[in-house]
């Protein structure tokens, strides 16, 4: 078959099943409707861990049946907090983590990730990453809120050092101003601590 350019959410679930191996520890920072929660759940197998956070219960609940209805749930723990907390809840090593910005599908588009909230869990996040482990972003423009924080995250995102962080940006130049965006952030494998 032959290779085919596809969407921002794609190349995000791409790059972690590259990544992610059985036995790791994960971080899905928006529960959203629990897509990437199951698809981790199921990358980590039953020696690893998925540690999930929304500040909408309703996340939490539809991704909770979700997991049950596949057998998955014990291999995962959901947090109905905001993202900002992961590095409250979270310690140790991670292998990955994945980031959905915008507002829940199906949900109140009035309740959106901002980027204060974003900053603090992205930050927190990429102190968690072990070498080579990756953190992926879905960034939504195309509205007021998820415009500014698109352009923050790519801001930020930018100016950390590429001595410890290598950073891709992927988006389609042909789609739209509302189409989504991917950006991966990777620890450098050869980044060892002390």
């Amino acid at each position: 078959m032959a290779y085919i350019l596809r969407s921002a959410r794609y190349i995000a679930a791409d790059a972690l099943r590259q990544v992610v191996r059985p036995g790791d520890r994960v971080i899905d920072a928006t529960l959203g409707n629990g897509h990437d929660t199951r698809m981790l759940a199921e990358l980590v197998g039953e020696t690893g861990r998925v540690i999930g956070f929304d500040i909408q219960q309703e996340a939490v609940d539809r991704t909770e049946a979700s997991l049950r209805e596949a057998g998955l749930l014990g291999r995962c723990e959901l947090h109905a907090v905001g993202h900002q907390h992961i590095a409250e809840r979270v310690t140790g090593p991670i292998r990955a983590a994945v980031f959905n910005l915008g507002w829940l599908p199906g949900g109140d588009k009035a309740i959106t990730t901002r980027w204060e909230t974003t900053h603090a869990a992205l930050s927190g996040v990429i102190g968690l990453l072990e070498p080579g482990g990756i953190c992926t972003v879905c960034a939504y423009p195309g509205h007021a809120a998820g415009d500014e924080e698109r352009r923050a995250l790519t801001d930020w995102l930018s100016a950390l050092r590429p001595q410890a962080f290598n950073v891709l940006h992927h988006r389609f130049l042909n789609a739209g101003p509302g189409a989504p965006e991917c950006f991966i952030i990777q620890k450098n494998p050869d980044l060892r601590e002390g």
